[in-house]
């Protein structure tokens, strides 16, 4: 079998390439972690949001200065981080471990708060979800999902579009980790098939071109429908809270209102961009024996056995459990099921769930989650929101338009780096009372909505949402078992797309679903009043 991957250079080459980015990560961090004097501005942050009285409560900080200098080392591991997570200058599940060593070692987080980051809701949902790829693929059941998801359509572009424009749309309002978790080995699935069907004397030869491009598609697509509903994720749920707090509640259909219509353009944008990307380099234009390969194995195989079912009833349950289990029951208490149900049930082996699961993309996502908390409670995230709204007036972005369109840009880089609930947590609370206080009509659902739906285009960093995380994890070949998509591929491939997304955001939700749709003359008074009487908690 000839697998034609690409790849980094040669052994000597990437060891070198890998040196280089280690030295260059190791060196930022220290410049700006202990060498650089620490600005007055980060000093006058954690002293006034209260950072520096929290640092010294938790025994992490002596002083002022002392917190202030934290700040500056959390800040000096952000670049470090994000090169070593895109360059792979260490694997990047090492990467993940180093964020909480540096946190322990360097005493920037107290030490029961360290470990919650590979021990709370949010990992053991990824390794419930990765379970639960190994699972579905283990019985079969991902062919049978192909043959009723792609079935119908033949040729290249049609399951293309198909593919982009419903996985955005289902995202919107169930799970999109879910969704990428059944459908990722579909697409290996398809991809393998037609390979195979277009290589010739026993030997598949692979095109790395085709299936980082079914990959890269449903990610994003999955990506993108988290604008259309409260239901597409917590952030969502957190920025009408802060509404809520303000007196001026917004619903859940008007929300799709205002964010829906933007999802389907989205993911046909989505297919677009991936075929002027991807189109010349692939040589298989025709997905068609892929889909009928699949269909007929699908036939072969008969009605659904024992352990499918028992693998369907398990994806039900627990998306089931997702949506109507609440916030007491959080997403990582379900998904934990997929660990316990095909064991218990007898229809995937324990050990073969436990060779199954990428443990690289899970401490990854973990170390990620510590780099999130490190950002937030240093008080290193509040001092960049604030240095880039400065930035903002006197630049003339301080209201209306400018101020939707930079709010959004911060939030939409912030995500790659941090979780996006985390995000809008964050820059909720400062971005709705600078809306108010601009007194420009619509406010503070069009600066809240701004904030929340760019937290939904986590592209180009792998550690910016679970379904990358889980693409790179359950995207490998099926036949050699090597994976598909290097960390790199994110930065390299959906860069780009943030761009476009972050336009359609600007030009079709601000300038057009904004003015078409309107809103409420009285959200702006009541809130303002809200905000004036200190009613807000």
């Amino acid at each position: 079998m000839s697998h034609d991957h690409d790849s980094h250079g040669g052994s000597d080459g990437s060891m070198k390439g890998r040196i280089l980015w280690l030295s260059v990560g190791v060196a930022i961090f220290l410049l700006i972690g202990f060498a650089l004097p620490t600005p007055d501005s980060v000093v006058q942050v954690v002293e006034k949001y209260g950072f520096a009285q929290k640092m010294i409560s938790w025994h992490v900080a002596h002083d002022l200065q002392d917190a202030a200098h934290k700040t500056m080392v959390v800040l000096g591991i952000i670049p470090m981080a994000v090169i070593f997570f895109a360059t792979e200058a260490i694997p990047i599940g090492l990467t993940g471990i180093l964020m909480p060593l540096l946190a322990y070692f360097l005493h920037l987080l107290p030490m029961k708060s360290i470990g919650k980051s590979f021990a709370g809701d949010a990992p053991m949902f990824l390794l419930g979800v990765l379970a639960m790829g190994v699972a579905v693929v283990d019985v079969g059941l991902h062919k049978r999902l192909a043959a009723w998801l792609l079935g119908w359509t033949k040729g290249f572009y049609l399951p293309v579009f198909v593919l982009c424009i419903s996985m955005a749309v289902v995202g919107s309002f169930i799970s999109a980790h879910a969704m990428c978790a059944f459908m990722t080995p579909v697409m290996m699935a398809v991809y393998y098939g037609s390979v195979a069907a277009n290589s010739k004397g026993g030997r598949v030869l692979h095109e790395p071109a085709l299936a980082k491009f079914l990959l890269f598609s449903l990610c994003f697509a999955l990506n993108v429908g988290g604008v259309g509903s409260p239901a597409a994720g917590g952030r969502n749920v957190i920025m009408m809270g802060f509404w809520s707090e303000y007196k001026v509640p917004m619903d859940f259909f008007t929300w799709m209102t205002y964010g829906l219509p933007i999802v389907p353009i989205m993911g046909f944008l989505v297919a677009v961009y991936m075929i002027f990307l991807f189109g010349r380099q692939i040589k298989t234009k025709d997905l068609t024996p892929g889909l009928a390969a699949i269909k007929e194995e699908t036939r072969k195989m008969g009605k659904m056995t024992y352990s499918e079912y028992v693998t369907f009833g398990m994806l039900l349950l627990i998306l089931a459990l997702w949506i109507f289990g609440g916030e007491e029951m959080g997403l990582g208490g379900p998904a934990l099921l997929a660990l316990l149900i095909p064991v218990i049930f007898r229809t995937t082996e324990w050990r073969k769930i436990l060779n199954g699961i990428s443990w690289d993309a899970w401490f990854m996502y973990c170390g990620a989650l510590t780099l999130g908390a490190l950002l937030k409670e240093s008080g290193a995230a509040m001092w960049l929101a604030q240095t880039f709204l400065e930035a903002l007036s006197s630049v003339g972005m301080s209201k209306g338009f400018g101020l939707w369109v930079g709010m959004s840009g911060l939030s939409g880089l912030m995500t790659n780096f941090m979780s996006d609930a985390g995000t809008t947590a964050l820059l909720g609370p400062i971005a709705i009372p600078m809306g108010l206080m601009t007194g420009v009509q619509g406010e503070p659902w069009a600066v809240g909505l701004a904030v929340a739906f760019a937290t939904s285009f986590a592209h180009f960093l792998i550690v910016g949402t679970p379904n990358n995380a889980i693409v790179y994890g359950l995207g490998v070949y099926p036949d050699t078992g090597e994976r598909v998509i290097h960390p790199v591929d994110f930065l390299k491939y959906g860069f780009v797309l943030w761009v476009i997304c972050m336009l359609v955001v600007w030009i079709i939700g601000f300038l057009v679903i904004y003015n078409l749709v309107g809103f409420p003359d009285y959200i702006l008074e009541t809130a303002t009043k809200a905000m004036q009487a200190g009613t807000v908690k």
